[in-house]
């Protein structure tokens, strides 16, 4: 008996029993006095069309007829979206008079629906629809399915429906006066036109708060009311009926596109309003996370499978991530996180109701509050985020205001300070104005006395110009004299050099280095004039090597010591020049150890150029007897 009894609260609850079947009860009573009734629980029977392929001819006859099991939810779904789904309700008049009835389907992301009512004959006429079907072929111009009831007596019926479907969908089936109809719709739209005006008006007063404050604060919010719109638009279906009745292939991408703009302008208002990254930055890094992710997911659905886009418990994700950051930054200190906490807690209610709704855990409780409880939310989230930045609008002009009194005291203080300021420059400038005059007056007088001292210089100047004149005659004489010294103190040391033995030492004052010495080679080699020996030409270009000559013709280039007694020795030249000067100077009577002991190269070496040069003053001994100091560099040439 224990378990019954908890068998009977969880079906009054409205959760699913496993193992247990319930009952199916007599057809459901229509009087005169009902004007609608939603079919529940064991009042609709389903069958399960695994192939897809069952007619209503075979679904009316055995042994389908007896196949049809009552319903354990309070509203049953078609749990297997490859199959089709059969349903039936049984319904008896009772005196019902003259009124019209019709059929509802409150779920219009149905795809395919078709529905089967009874004339008084027995026959069934089919009717067809949903979602992916053109809203104009519709029956009646409303968001949900509407299927009008042929005239019928008092009696019973039963009414099948076929329902194919994805995702997966509750079957809420609603039996309706036509009157209680046009009503209850006057007033859903009613409804529906003041939840979207909010919105409207909403944009509209942040539009107009972003043109005078120019925070990007106001955009996001403005992004987010109109994918809350578009989102609510897209569950109602207001979208399909007025922005795109003849394209319903958009619906799945509609859907899934305003959830991840209000993800994503949610958290970006959240980083804004709050100033997360200076308050909370690692709550900062964690949001930019979660939006480069939700961003990945929504490429994922759009390209690959736009299936996911029905996963929509995935923003459970970013608004616990929103809402933990507005906790975290309001018990920081934050004054305006406090209505950013509760729009959010409403919102976050109003999620966790859709969704028990959505996983059968909430059937229990009747009437609007379940099925509209995200539209609830977004309607509350929306007043209290707008009291959030009303506040923090609020905090910011009481921040400005104080900001303007501290500034206004200053102003005050700087006008004090600059008038006593004043004052005090004025007697200073009358103090200094006093010992400028005096300093003037000493100036002047001073001045007198410079200009008496400055004739004086004056002609002192002139005294001294005449002699300085003279000085530097005398100077430029002096300059002459010296370099004619100069010159003949060179001429002598040559002389000397020339004519009597003398050490390296001396011999480097004429031919201290390298250039020195070529620049002798070349006016010896060349005293004549340039003629390139290939072919001949007079006209030459500076070489590559110092002193050498290049031929403008031929291009042969022709080195300063080529074809000289210095060509292919390894004896550094002004050494070699000396060796030539000492062989020539002692008429060949030097030996090679004494040459080696003088410039330091090895005797063999000494030996052979001794050799060499020798050889050169052998076979020029005509030419070299008339040569004179000079005859030593006429040894040079070959």
């Amino acid at each position: 008996m224990k378990r019954s009894l908890i068998v009977t609260l969880l079906i009054v609850t409205g959760i699913a029993v496993p193992g247990y079947k319930a009952q199916a009860d007599g057809p459901v009573v229509i009087g005169k006095t009902i004007q609608e009734h939603i079919f529940t629980y064991s009042e609709i029977e389903c069958l399960e069309d695994p192939t897809g392929r069952l007619t209503i001819g075979e679904v009316t006859r055995p042994p389908f007829k007896d196949k049809f099991i009552p319903g354990k939810l309070r509203y049953p779904q078609n749990t297997n979206v490859s199959s089709a789904y059969w349903f039936r309700v049984k319904v008896r008049y009772n005196d019902t008079g003259r009124q019209k009835f019709l059929f509802e389907f409150f779920n219009h992301t149905v795809e395919d629906l078709s529905v089967f009512l009874p004339d008084d004959n027995g026959n069934y006429l089919g009717y067809h629809a949903g979602g992916k079907y053109d809203f104009q072929k519709r029956l009646f111009r409303h968001k949900n399915f509407e299927f009008e009831i042929p005239a019928t007596g008092n009696g019973s019926y039963t009414y099948y429906f076929r329902v194919k479907s994805y995702p997966t969908a509750n079957v809420i089936v609603v039996l309706r006066t036509l009157s209680r109809f046009v009503g209850y719709a006057l007033t859903e739209y009613l409804c529906f036109g003041l939840f979207y005006g909010m919105i409207m008006m909403f944009c509209f007063y942040n539009l107009l708060m972003y043109t005078v404050m120019q925070k990007r604060q106001y955009l996001y919010y403005i992004l987010y009311l109109l994918s809350v719109a578009m989102y609510e638009m897209s569950t109602d279906g207001i979208a399909f009926q007025y922005l795109w009745p003849h394209l319903p292939e958009l619906r799945r991408l509609i859907y899934g596109t305003p959830l991840f703009l209000i993800s994503i302008s949610a958290l970006l208002f959240a980083i804004d309003l709050l100033h997360v990254k200076t308050r909370a930055p690692a709550f900062y890094t964690l949001i930019k996370v979660v939006i480069g992710l939700r961003i990945v997911f929504y490429a994922l659905c759009q390209f690959y499978n736009r299936e996911w886009f029905h996963y929509s418990a995935i923003e459970f994700i970013p608004l616990s991530v929103a809402f933990i950051t507005g906790i975290y930054i309001w018990l920081k200190g934050f004054k305006p996180g406090r209505f950013f906490v509760l729009a959010y807690s409403f919102l976050f209610i109003g999620f966790i109701l859709k969704f028990l709704v959505s996983l059968d855990y909430w059937r229990s409780m009747a009437g609007p509050v379940p099925h509209y409880s995200m539209s609830f939310g977004f309607i509350l989230e929306m007043v209290f985020l707008s009291f959030a930045i009303g506040d923090k609008v609020r905090i910011l002009k009481k921040k400005k205001e104080k900001a303007q009194h501290r500034i206004i005291k200053q102003m005050e203080e700087n006008v004090r300070l600059k008038d006593t300021m004043n004052r005090e420059l004025e007697i200073k400038v009358e103090e200094r104005t006093h010992e400028i005059v005096k300093k003037t007056l000493e100036i002047r007088e001073k001045s007198q006395i410079i200009e008496q001292q400055n004739e004086e210089l004056v002609a002192t100047n002139s005294l001294l110009q005449h002699q300085a004149e003279e000085i530097a005659r005398m100077n430029s004489l002096l300059q002459q004299d010296n370099q004619e010294l100069q010159t003949n103190i060179q001429k002598v040391t040559h002389d000397r050099v020339m004519s009597a033995e003398v050490n390296f030492e001396e011999f480097s004052k004429i031919y201290p280095d390298r250039e020195a010495c070529f620049s002798l080679l070349a006016d010896i080699k060349w005293k004549g004039g340039y003629t390139c020996r290939k072919c001949g030409n007079i006209h030459y270009h500076s070489g590559h090597l110092p002193y050498s000559r290049r031929c403008t013709k031929c291009r042969y280039e022709e080195s300063v010591i080529a074809n000289t007694i210095l060509q292919n020795t390894r004896i550094p030249v002004n050494k070699a020049f000396y060796m030539i000067f000492l062989i020539y100077s002692t008429k060949g009577k030097i030996s090679s150890h004494k040459l080696s002991e003088i410039t330091g190269i090895r005797q063999s070496t000494c030996w052979m150029y001794c050799v060499k040069i020798k050889k050169v003053m052998e076979e020029r001994k005509k030419e070299l007897r008339k040569a004179g100091s000079e005859g030593w560099s006429k040894l040079v040439m070959e």
